[in-house]
């Protein structure tokens, strides 16, 4: 074939059909004759032999070209680069013995070519499709479909698609009906920003992208569809993280005549099942509950990683009455002792105390135990009698060292929990490929917002309340009848009994200064549904991302999505977000208003 005219000579797969993947071969298909299809990985010439490592996404076969074979396919052999695509027929041989490769699946095998079409060129790739790649990942987003070609992503959206197929099995089984609902709806005050959407035929007026579909859920229920699930795209417009996107995906399930348990006893089966189909892993059940309080008191945290065993200790009134004058006045003094921690240098001591004031600490108290006394630049303020008090309360051992926070119980409990995950890490406490899975149950119903002066729901304001009268009595004491799963310190699950009477809802919009005009303006459509005799139900959503990216042990949610966004919300591929011409600003009603002058 002449290297001139490739393009002209590339060929159609008529003839030819695949029979096999390249993964799929092994030594009980020694001597058939096959037909393999992929990219070229690797092209090895060692003078009379070719060797291609041909790729598709199930894995890697040896083929060989070789002039005794098939001189014609050994002669034009010699184009193939790699990312090329290519068909070959071949006869399945044994490897040499000191060939054998024990780590690839087809590591016994490889495959004589007979003949072979060559279906597609490439240009050189702008980074080699290998898993251990040093590229920067903006790079990796830009070629996004090169990128799809390494092994592990491919993995990790087979995982992603061997989960949501499990989901669909155990809810089907439980007569569960996917219904969807609508894309384009209306903006409600949901917690997060909407995305906006103007309508041309109804100028000046706008549909929102739906940032979960919680109202329709809901309506659904109302409408006798006892059963409702779908795997379902949301849309947030907020910051960005390694586990946020402004577009995700939710398990969404929601469900009638239910209390809490029947709702927890439902998910935690399907995530027994989700575990068992896509790793194998076995889920005792029932999983251990954990209460709020609990949870903050204990690990500072509302979705704590309970698989290594260090824990805050509140020490308020054992330090109540000390001369180191923050202890003294706080509202609340936590401990978070680590044993055998007192190796820690001042300068890892000076990097967690940076750390912790991203959670709005002003600094870091400590203390190492030594064999000869405390060291610490406050324990000269605490008195024999504190110090044994400590030492007690806190178990301290001669190699320890304790870390302080004090202040406001958010801050001081925030800066703690998250200092705990931090320090498993340095002293490598964290077990890998275990799972801790618990429920974190009884959350407050509502929070305070300081800027906006006023509560506002924890969960979502649909959420129904423990108890009625303390909602309308002391609403900052309210609890909700809310549950999150926790897998690893990871929130992948969270849901409610929902409040199904108007007049309660109508209390809980009370509650959160949403007054009656402005609840029918923005949920009128549900409160219509409640007075209509709507049934006592409750649900919950995963998120199937940062499920994904749990189970897949992922650094990142855009290694388990397919097309994701950058940080800033950016298709680096697609170049999206991107300009549109004044004409079809025109149909909408639209026009950008001038940048200022500098």
């Amino acid at each position: 074939m002449d290297d001139r005219n490739i393009e002209q000579q590339l060929d159609s797969l008529e003839g030819w059909q695949r029979t096999h993947t390249c993964a799929a071969l092994g030594p009980n298909n020694l001597d058939q004759e096959v037909c393999l299809m992929g990219w070229v990985q690797y092209r090895r010439d060692h003078g009379g032999l070719i060797f291609i490592d041909l790729r598709d996404r199930h894995g890697l076969t040896q083929v060989v070209f070789s002039p005794e074979v098939a001189p014609k396919a050994h002669e034009h052999a010699h184009i193939l680069r790699t990312e090329f695509v290519l068909a070959i027929k071949g006869v399945v041989r044994h490897r040499p013995e000191d060939m054998v490769n024990s780590k690839l699946a087809t590591g016994a095998i490889e495959v004589y070519v007979t003949e072979f079409k060559l279906l597609n060129t490439s240009k050189t790739p702008p980074f080699p499709i290998e898993d251990r790649i040093e590229v920067s990942e903006n790079l990796r987003l830009k070629y996004r479909f090169l990128d799809l070609r390494r092994k592990a992503l491919a993995d990790n959206l087979i995982l992603r698609n061997r989960i949501a197929q499990s989901v669909r099995r155990y809810l089907d089984d439980l007569n569960f009906l996917e219904i969807e609902t609508p894309v384009l709806t209306k903006s409600t005050p949901e917690g997060a920003r909407d995305f906006l959407v103007p309508s041309r035929v109804n100028p000046g007026q706008f549909y929102a992208l739906p940032q979960s579909p919680q109202l329709f859920k809901q309506l659904l229920m109302c409408g006798g569809l006892d059963r409702y699930y779908q795997i379902v795209k949301c849309f947030r417009d907020e910051d960005l993280r390694a586990d946020r996107q402004p577009e995700f995906t939710q398990i969404d399930i929601e469900m009638s005549f239910v209390d809490e348990s029947q709702v927890i006893t439902m998910a935690e089966g399907m995530m027994a099942r989700v575990m068992h189909d896509a790793l194998g892993h076995e889920l005792a059940l029932p999983l251990p509950r954990m209460t709020y309080a609990q949870a903050m008191d204990k690990y500072g945290v509302d979705k704590p990683d309970v698989r290594f065993d260090l824990h805050l200790q509140e020490v308020t009134d054992i330090v109540r009455g000390s001369q180191f004058k923050l202890f003294a006045t706080a509202a609340l003094v936590k401990a978070l002792p680590v044993p055998g921690g007192a190796e820690l240098s001042r300068k890892e001591i000076d990097d967690f105390t940076d750390f912790v004031k991203i959670y709005g600490a002003q600094g870091l108290a400590w203390i190492k135990i030594k064999e000869d006394g405390w060291q610490s630049p406050i324990a000269k303020f605490l008195s024999d009698e504190e110090r044994a008090g400590l030492a007690g309360a806190l178990h301290l051992q001669p190699g320890d060292i304790v870390f302080f926070q004090a202040g406001a119980p958010d801050m001081v409990n925030s800066a703690l929990g998250n200092l705990r995950l931090k320090l498993a890490e340095r002293f490598d406490l964290i077990p890998e490929k275990e799972f801790a899975s618990l429920w974190i149950t009884d959350f407050p119903l509502l929070e305070w917002d300081p800027e906006a002066k006023r509560h506002v729901a924890k969960h979502h304001p649909f959420t129904a309340p423990q108890d009625l009268e303390i909602l309308t009595t002391n609403p900052s004491q309210a609890v909700a009848r809310a549950y999150d799963l926790v897998i690893n310190g990871t929130e992948v699950g969270g849901g409610s009994i929902r409040i199904h009477n108007a007049s309660v809802q109508q209390q809980m919009f009370d509650a959160l200064g949403i007054g009656e005009d402005e609840a029918t303006a923005k949920f009128g459509f549900l409160l219509e549904a409640l007075a209509f005799g709507a049934p006592p139900h409750g649900g919950i959503a995963f998120g199937l991302d940062r499920l994904v990216m749990l189970l897949s042990a992922s650094k990142s949610i855009r290694d388990v999505i397919a097309f994701p966004k950058t940080q800033k919300a950016a298709c680096l591929m697609t170049e999206a977000p991107s300009s549109v011409d004044t004409g079809q600003l025109r149909e909408l009603g639209l026009r950008l208003r001038e940048k200022p002058k500098e």
